[in-house]
């Protein structure tokens, strides 16, 4: 697809944007790259940020990308699987997914994140409901607002579809598994709701929020991440919910040559960036959990790393995949007291040293140190996946006159500031 694309703005220069997008296509697409046009694109290089740089392209556009070019090889369970479920426990853990191709890739191969997150998680029960190419906000050409009248399978359609106040079966009428998926679902019973989106709502140059006073807040980033959560909330009120930030991505030429990245190339509303900052501003405002794939907090996906983390510059390969799926299990671990909050906080991947089958543990003179809460916890042996090594327990039950096990003669655990629950 050709377009020619030109901005009223004075500083012109021949280029060939490759984009990608969270879309999907049919089995015959084999890339995620498609070219602006053949001609001369004119670009505004935006220089009022002192020290900063954007390169506003009136008209990105998605791309179409196969979920099953970039899969990879069926996982087997048993490599899927890393952590044994606990027999003993009254209850499964029950886990939602939202989102785009980023979670939707390598579902059929059993490679996609959150089925790589929940086989770290013991008694884990995943649904995944991400579609590929789904925006947060309402479509632009949907002028229905009226959620319980919504079949649209962005997230505020997909959410009003789950708790009940619209048509499930209208809204999914063309993805039967993601609807039997859904049906399998009782919102009374999710323990935890994983949200990811801002791609597409970037390339659809979705407005990142409105007016407090404008009554039509879901054709916005912000306003249809608050109202979709808001009704999640309400459907599930003892439910964990974690926004995942946009996945940070890069731009090429027909190339290869690197143009800009999520924090550089903007659609004219916002770069990526941006909207991963709307993003956690919802989470700010919700009080909810937020998960960085964009900022480098958790893992060194960035420019120098992108290829490895990226199949396309934007969609996770099976490693990123893995990656993200053992940094988003620290939180559900945390949650159940499985693991002490030292192992999330703590857990920072470098794609070149990453194993994937290996299991974090963090230093027990450092946890000592610095998370002196979770310390307690863990040399007690109240987390189910972190137990504490024969050396330190030999070395507190010597400085605190413990009896070796593990367990203080008296020991009654409290909920911290730290964050151990």
């Amino acid at each position: 697809m050709k377009r020619n694309f030109k901005t009223g703005l004075a500083l012109a220069m021949a280029l060939c944007l490759s984009v990608t997008g969270c879309g999907l296509a049919g089995s015959g697409a084999q890339t995620a790259t498609e070219y602006v046009n053949d001609e001369d694109t004119e670009y505004v290089e935006d220089k009022s940020s002192e020290g900063s740089s954007t390169i506003v392209i009136k008209d990105l556009f998605e791309p179409l990308f196969d979920e099953s070019s970039e899969a990879g090889s069926t996982i087997p369970e048993e490599e899927v699987q890393l952590v044994e479920d606990d027999e003993t426990a009254d209850d499964t853990v029950k886990i939602v997914f939202f989102g785009d191709s980023q979670i939707a890739t390598g579902r059929e191969e059993g490679s996609d994140i959150a089925t790589l997150m929940g086989g770290r998680i013991p008694n884990a029960e995943v649904y995944n409901l991400a579609i590929g190419g789904t925006t947060a906000s309402l479509e632009a050409s949907t002028s229905e607002i009226n959620l319980d009248k919504l079949t649209s399978i962005s997230f505020i359609g997909m959410s009003s579809a789950l708790v009940g106040k619209s048509d499930r079966n209208a809204t999914l009428a063309n993805y039967p598994n993601i609807l039997e998926t859904m049906n399998n679902i009782d919102v009374a019973d999710v323990d935890y709701y994983f949200i990811e989106y801002g791609a597409n709502d970037f390339f659809e140059k979705v407005p990142l929020d409105a007016s407090i006073y404008e009554a039509d807040q879901i054709h916005t980033f912000y306003g249809a991440l608050k109202t979709g959560i808001a009704q999640l909330m309400e459907a599930s009120p003892n439910a964990k919910i974690i926004v995942m930030l946009p996945f940070y991505g890069i731009y090429t030429d027909p190339n290869g040559t690197y143009i800009g990245d999520s924090f550089v190339v903007s659609n004219g509303v916002g770069t990526l960036a941006e909207y991963a900052e709307k993003a956690r501003n919802v989470t700010e405002d919700m009080e909810l959990y937020c998960f960085d794939g964009m900022f480098a907090s958790k893992c060194d996906l960035y420019l120098d790393t992108a290829s490895e983390y990226l199949s396309d510059g934007l969609h996770l390969t099976l490693t990123g995949r893995q990656i993200m799926g053992r940094l988003l299990s620290h939180i559900v671990n945390f949650e159940e007291m499985n693991e002490p909050f030292a192992y999330m906080e703590t857990d920072f991947i470098k794609i070149s040293e990453f194993d994937p089958y290996e299991y974090y543990r963090y230093d027990e003179g450092e946890m000592k140190k610095y998370f002196p809460e979770s310390w307690e916890k863990y040399i007690a042996g109240k987390f189910k996946l972190a137990k504490p090594s024969a050396e330190a327990l030999a070395r507190e039950a010597e400085e605190n006159g413990t009896d070796g096990s593990g367990t203080e003669d008296s020991s009654t655990e409290d909920s911290s500031s730290e964050g151990d629950g």
